[in-house]
């Protein structure tokens, strides 16, 4: 779709057709111009390999954190962009929460004392859990997040958990880089799999 200032607007839809075609959208920092990506190698994180660090466990078992499901979508996104420089545009906001209207795009949270103070968001589409971002405003807030995220994906049956770009944070979690043609052949069978999310 293109804007009356001529620029292009980011429609649900064809996100979601772009990363069934392995490719996903981010804007330039100082512009907001969306380029898409499509990386070689690319990150994932094996379900059957998801690694809980002794300390992150301890953290767990104190029960520090509470989470919740799309409680608070909108909070998560904008807490994810609140960075100095973020890929995260108003644009791309906008566009995903739109996809979590229908039902795509999902946050998962912890809240401390009745507070937001952590989470992550993403797309799920059939059996793939496409992680965007993560953001932390209490250490470990995030880390337990995913953690609750994985098992959601374990319960409901899904296949991939695609991370896309490796860094060392989620590399302690068994994230691990994979040929993009090995990507593709997974995500084509992922998106065959029934998997409802939460």
């Amino acid at each position: 779709m293109i804007r009356r200032d001529g620029r292009q607007t980011l429609d649900p839809d064809f996100i979601v057709t772009a990363y069934c075609d392995a490719y996903f959208p981010m804007a330039d920092s100082r512009t907001g111009a969306i380029s898409w990506y499509s990386p070689d190698p690319r990150a994932i994180i094996p379900l059957d390999g998801f690694k809980v660090s002794r300390g992150l466990q301890h953290v767990m078992r104190k029960r520090v954190f509470e989470n919740k499901i799309d409680t608070s979508f909108h909070e998560v996104i904008c807490g994810c962009a609140q960075r100095e420089e973020t890929w995260i545009s108003e644009e791309l906001i906008r566009a995903y929460t739109m996809l979590h209207v229908k039902g795509i795009a999902h946050s998962v949270e912890s809240w401390q004392d009745g507070r937001l103070v952590g989470g992550l968001y993403g797309l799920a589409i059939g059996g793939s859990f496409f992680g965007e971002s993560m953001f932390s405003a209490v250490s470990n807030a995030s880390n337990v997040a995913l953690v609750h995220l994985v098992n959601v994906l374990r319960l409901r049956g899904f296949d991939l958990l695609d991370t896309q770009f490796m860094n060392t944070h989620i590399k302690q979690f068994g994230a691990i880089e994979i040929p993009r043609t090995v990507y593709i052949s997974k995500l084509s069978y992922a998106l065959t799999v029934d998997a409802k999310f939460p």
